[in-house]
């Protein structure tokens, strides 16, 4: 069937299909040493992890499974007790940790229902800094209980003396609602031709986060694709341009996609082949479109506010 005019989704050809499988690394491929360094790797985790050198990241992004039954592309993950939850959770974990720099950080996302078994085994092994949540306003909602509009992402280091923050990199343009004047001037915000705007340091709760929907053309059909601007914060705050930033559960590439787009390395390991191919085809766009939607200028936006950053960027650029 063919896709509505303004629907982005991205796709694949045969050949494209057969083209970007060729980019991929295998287990094989592992074996050799070769560099994996800007890689995809289409492994089982559990395959590929012992390839990854140690100390081998200076930031670590987790979008795990959650303790949730879904169908990711025909491999199934099947609901559990909380107990079977964190064993799983322990299967994999501290071999992740173990590929983590001295100082690097490491970002671990969940829901309602699986954040406090990540929070217990993601303790035993790291220094849980915060927990950040975001509001993710996609779904129809439920009739015998509260629509889930919240995620939660852990934020852990191995040292809390020697970590990276960049918090100037991180804050948020927002709108003033009560423009508070000294002598008749701003105070601690900007008029502008755009609006009344003030950059704000960035708290643990973010309410500015679009999540891909079928107009954005970082959309795809994975069930659970985190948007580009939710980890653009956490790449740009724990990272450094030429850093290295890895992802065990790639999915359809979106942590490797905005690593590349802001200068960083990636390398991120995933079991199904189709999503890898999506991610590789992402990666490709990169190259000529480095943008991120709600980033712009080297700043975040609030949701709703494209108009002001088209107009705020053509000023720039006069």
């Amino acid at each position: 069937m063919a896709k509505a005019s303004r629907n982005r989704t991205l796709t694949l050809s045969d050949e494209e299909r057969a083209a970007y499988k060729l980019q991929l690394l295998s287990e094989n491929d592992l074996a050799t040493g070769i560099d994996m360094t800007d890689s995809i790797i289409n492994a089982d985790l559990a395959s590929a992890l012992p390839f990854v050198p140690a100390s081998f990241a200076d930031l670590i992004i987790i979008d795990p499974p959650y303790n949730l039954t879904k169908d990711f592309n025909g491999t199934r993950f099947t609901s559990r007790s909380e107990h079977e939850y964190i064993d799983y959770v322990r299967g994999w974990l501290p071999d992740v940790v173990a590929k983590l720099k001295p100082t690097g950080s490491l970002y671990l996302c969940g829901d309602w229902k699986c954040t406090a078994a990540l929070q217990q085994v993601l303790s035993e092994h790291l220094h849980i800094m915060n927990r950040i949540t975001w509001q993710r306003e996609k779904g129809r909602g439920a009739t015998n209980n509260w629509k889930n509009g919240m995620e939660d992402i852990w934020f852990a280091v191995k040292d809390p003396k020697h970590y990276c923050f960049n918090v100037e990199d991180v804050k948020l343009r927002r709108r003033v609602m009560a423009p508070y004047r000294t002598e008749n001037q701003p105070k601690d915000w900007e008029e502008t031709p755009e609006g009344r705007f003030r950059m704000t340091y960035p708290s643990n709760f973010w309410d500015d986060i679009s999540v891909p929907f079928w107009s954005m053309p970082e959309n795809t059909e994975h069930p659970t694709q985190k948007p580009e601007k939710l980890f653009a914060k956490l790449i740009l705050a724990s990272s450094k341009e030429g850093d290295m930033v890895f992802d065990p559960f790639l999915g359809s590439g979106t942590s490797c996609v905005v690593a590349k787009k802001l200068n960083r390395h990636y390398c991120g390991i995933e079991t199904n082949t189709e999503y890898c191919c999506w991610a590789e085809k992402r990666l490709n766009i990169a190259e000529a479109d480095p943008s991120i939607q709600g980033y712009a200028d080297g700043v975040f936006w609030e949701r709703n506010t494209l108009n002001q950053q088209k107009q705020n960027h053509f000023k720039k650029k006069k």
